[in-house]
């Protein structure tokens, strides 16, 4: 059953409302977040061009919606093509500007995932990941990091340069050795859609018995739909119903489950 939203207040830790999958009714989406108890959505860039507008937009978005937005800037591993070293120096820049709304290096990270990907692709993703970590480290700011495949070589990086401001690994689903690592550096651990999926067994137990100051919710709106929704637009709304599987995996209240998430990435994010 859905509670009622009263006082409650939820931040979706990573969701990409700037994509073109939400430009016909972003502002109604938005509407039907707030209306869920969706209070704060991070939206992580992908991609050099995103940089900007997403400044630009998340600032407006923030002046004029219901809900606010907050913004991390990053190379995602999945576009490699689309990267080039140089860019690091174009993020290097615009942190230095320190835009208020940019809060987070991100979404950055490994993605080993493709059986065929070659070694030449993994020295390329491994170069831009540990420049990341760099400036996260040179700006104080936390990391929001994609790994698939990948949280070994993930964790080697980060305990080289044991970043001071952490961050979330997004959509987690390493095993509890590994989860219990990223939590030793200072690492939140994000989980999503993934949780309502019954057959999930490994991430459920995960988000069951982790300790709640170390997990933040997440959709990956438009993508990682929930059990019920497959092949349906991910929308922030149902970052609600994620909090309620969690809540109901940890027999604690929907209101327990929004206020410590919550308050995990307000705390991460400084704000």
């Amino acid at each position: 059953m859905t509670q009622g939203n009263d006082h409650l207040s939820i931040f979706d830790s990573h969701c990409h409302l700037n994509f073109s999958e939400f430009n016909a009714d972003r502002a109604q989406v938005l509407n039907q977040a707030a209306r869920a108890g969706v209070s704060d959505i991070c939206i992580p860039a992908t991609k050099h061009a995103e940089w900007q507008p997403l400044i630009s937009e998340s600032e407006a978005l923030s002046k004029e919606g219901p809900v606010n937005i907050v913004t991390a800037l990053g190379l995602h591993p999945y576009f490699i093509s689309d990267h080039y070293t140089d860019h690091l120096s174009v993020l290097d820049q615009l942190l230095k500007q320190s835009p208020a709304k940019v809060i987070a290096i991100g979404e950055t990270g490994l993605d080993f995932f493709d059986r065929a990907i070659t070694l030449q692709q993994i020295k390329v993703q491994t170069e831009l990941f540990t420049g990341h970590v760099e400036l996260a480290c040179q700006h104080q700011l936390p990391l929001i990091i994609h790994s698939r495949k990948s949280h070994d070589q993930v964790l080697k990086v980060l305990r080289r340069f044991k970043p001071e401001c952490g961050g979330i690994i997004h959509a987690f689903s390493g095993s509890e050795q590994q989860a219990l690592e990223y939590i030793k550096l200072g690492f939140k651990l994000g989980f999503g859609g993934g949780i309502t999926y019954p057959r999930a067994t490994k991430t459920r137990h995960l988000a069951t018995t982790l300790p709640i100051n170390s997990i933040v919710l997440e959709t990956d709106a438009p993508d990682m739909p929930l059990n019920g929704y497959q092949g349906k637009r991910n929308e922030p709304e149902r970052v609600k119903l994620v909090a309620e599987c969690l809540a109901e995996l940890r027999c604690i209240s929907l209101m327990e489950v929004a206020k410590a998430t919550s308050q995990n990435c307000r705390a991460l994010f400084r704000l």
